[in-house]
């Protein structure tokens, strides 16, 4: 069965997209953390990040790092922290979270809630920033 996020880049379900290229998505975390919250994800499906080929892999990294750097255009943060957990969804994904502290990262914390316009309007921004 196709993960939830299969189902996003197959356009099955909706997303807040700031960024695509042929082999990675870039969409905010519906259940974020932090304003900005952000979602590297391969179309490829694969469960655990380290079973996915050395090639994909070194492009996932400069993919997010133009992401990173739309984020930090328009989150005002101290830098952009990043996770890699991959327990929640068994496919491979990279969260980029801005930061001020430690803390902010911690999943542990109350997620914030945005309306869909919200959200539509911080995609719009940090996809504008995109180089």
């Amino acid at each position: 069965m196709p993960s939830i996020f299969t189902k996003i880049i197959n356009n099955e379900i909706p997303c807040y997209k700031i960024a695509e290229n042929k082999n990675f998505i870039a969409i905010l975390d519906i259940q974020a953390l932090q304003i900005g919250h952000t979602l590297i994800i391969p179309k490829k499906e694969v469960d655990y990040i380290f079973d996915n080929e050395d090639n994909l892999l070194s492009e996932m990294l400069p993919f997010a790092k133009k992401v990173a750097s739309a984020i930090e255009k328009v989150v005002d943060c101290n830098r952009i922290g990043l996770s890699v957990i991959g327990l929640e969804v068994p496919h491979t994904h990279i969260h980029l979270i801005p930061i001020n502290k430690e803390s902010d990262m911690s999943f542990s914390n109350k997620r914030i809630k945005l309306s869909s316009e919200e959200f539509e309007e911080i995609a719009k921004k940090i996809s504008s920033q995109i180089e």
